[in-house]
């Protein structure tokens, strides 16, 4: 064999057993009470908008009900100049649930109906400009999604860490899971999820998200957690340090639309 010939056939093989491991983590997590979240973000001019508004809350939303996935969450972020990110974060209970989720949509009459105008968008104008998802498996410390109160007003708060490397992916998320958990939560950092991913970009990262009632209650709770004394004396352990499991923070404020769930 060339030795060419050898290099693909074992890059291939790598690949596919590292999406097979994935996939294998996935269908365990009902069997260990850990939770999946699906995200999938819409990049889109704001003129657009209302016609995915209506696609998500009278067609997408209802059709996943009736198949017994959910809740789910639709949050924007405004994008200048004109354009915006809309989040749609689906609670599953199996991986073979977003498997199956295309055909059976398509299967679906009563989502193809209220889906119509979405569906019949033309390659000149398109109502999204890309859709880019993801998956992410809840962490021990947090094996479920606690819903916040969609009745009441309040923003969400996405983070991303980053990390250069497997094993400092997972120092942070045992972080999370024996130490930083408790401390956000006494400091009002209210989670709404914790979820390392398992499919999506910019692997490995640890994604999770907060809920407040506003942005100053956010910014004071992010200032109880800068002075606690117990985050001081976590972060300065030398194994929990951010330079040496965090590579990079993405930090977005989302707001939910009307009929999110979540």
């Amino acid at each position: 064999m060339k030795r060419r010939d050898f290099l693909q056939k074992a890059t291939i093989a790598g690949l596919g057993a590292s999406i097979l491991s994935e996939r294998t983590r996935a269908a365990d997590a009902p069997a260990t009470g850990r939770e999946l979240y699906a995200f999938r973000n819409y990049t889109l001019k704001t003129a657009n908008k209302a016609v995915l508004d209506e696609y998500l809350s009278k067609a997408f939303i209802p059709a996943v009900h009736r198949m017994g996935i959910g809740p789910v969450g639709v949050f924007t972020e405004n994008l200048p100049p004109d354009r915006l990110v809309v989040y749609v974060l689906t609670m599953l209970q199996s991986a073979d649930q977003i498997v199956s989720l295309s055909d059976r949509l398509a299967a679906d009459g009563e989502y193809q109906k209220a889906a119509a105008d979405y569906l019949a968008a033309k390659p000149t104008d398109p109502i999204f400009e890309r859709i880019e998802s993801s998956l992410h498996l809840a962490i021990e410390g947090m094996p479920k999604l606690q819903k916040p109160d969609a009745s009441q007003a309040r923003i969400l708060n996405l983070r991303i860490y980053e990390s250069h490397n497997e094993r400092a992916a997972k120092k942070k998320i045992e972080m999370f899971n024996l130490h930083e958990l408790p401390i956000f939560q006494r400091v009002g950092l209210t989670p709404v999820f914790f979820g390392e991913t398992i499919v999506g970009t910019s692997m490995p990262n640890l994604t999770y998200m907060l809920v407040f009632p506003d942005d100053a209650a956010r910014a004071a709770a992010w200032k109880r957690f800068g002075g606690d004394d117990e985050w001081k004396t976590l972060k300065a352990t030398p194994e929990y340090a951010d330079k040496e499991i965090v590579s990079h923070i993405t930090n977005k404020i989302l707001t939910p639309e009307p009929y999110s769930e979540i």
